[in-house]
């Protein structure tokens, strides 16, 4: 296959994570406009010449989405990306809310013997420093049972595992709360009138959170 473009690669990851919960549903070009800050007439003429090269099916005026063939393109990029998150972190000692834009960057890399040697390396991680999961060698993504905070009943507890949102923006704002992946979050009350929630972080302190950050949080009740 002929190697890709950075930008056909951006595009291809970009339909893949607005489809990942269910990859047969069409991706509006709307959507992909608005993930990758992109104007859409530019997004039209992309997923117009991804389909034909056979990477994704798209429908004037419902969407598009990926083949097989650019699901598996797709799933390589976000590997590469969601690995050298962990390297950043690990290795290099990256605070977590400062490596989503230089993994950015090294993922467009293409070397598969620098990538396998890259998990060796790191042990084999199963997720990235914000609990997402990581696809092996074959695309497979072996997911763990958790809920979203939003969905955690008064009175329960749970420990979290992934952060759905990985803006510098919104982990910096986690961090001055205190909450980082293993940290126990106990649902106090929740505020109807406004859709927050008073939580316990730790066992520690209270705070009260918006929808808008509990939609992004995920927890091992």
């Amino acid at each position: 296959m002929k190697k890709l473009t950075h930008t056909e690669e951006d595009y291809l990851k970009a339909i893949y994570l607005l489809s990942k919960d269910n990859d047969t549903v069409l991706v509006s070009t709307t959507a992909i406009s608005e993930f990758l800050h992109t104007k859409p007439a530019s997004v039209t003429d992309m997923v117009q010449k991804l389909h034909s090269n056979g990477l994704a099916v798209y429908q004037k005026y419902q969407g598009v989405r990926l083949t097989d063939k650019g699901k598996k393109s797709a799933v390589k990029v976000v590997r590469k990306h969601l690995l050298w998150e962990v390297f950043l972190v690990d290795k290099l000692k990256f605070e977590w809310n400062a490596i989503h834009q230089v993994a950015e960057q090294l993922e467009h890399i293409d070397s598969d013997m620098l990538i396998e040697r890259l998990e060796s390396f790191l042990g084999y991680p199963y997720c990235n420093p914000h609990g997402i999961v990581i696809p092996d060698a074959h695309g497979k993504v072996v997911a763990q049972s958790s809920l979203l905070l939003t969905d955690i009943t008064e009175g329960t507890s749970g420990i979290v595992s992934a952060i759905k949102n990985e803006s510098t923006a919104f982990l910096q704002y986690l961090s001055k709360r205190n909450i980082h992946l293993g940290t126990k979050i106990t649902v106090i009350e929740k505020i109807y009138f406004d859709e927050s929630m008073d939580v316990i972080i730790d066992n520690h302190f209270k705070v009260n959170i918006s929808r808008k950050i509990t939609d992004h949080i995920m927890l091992i009740p």
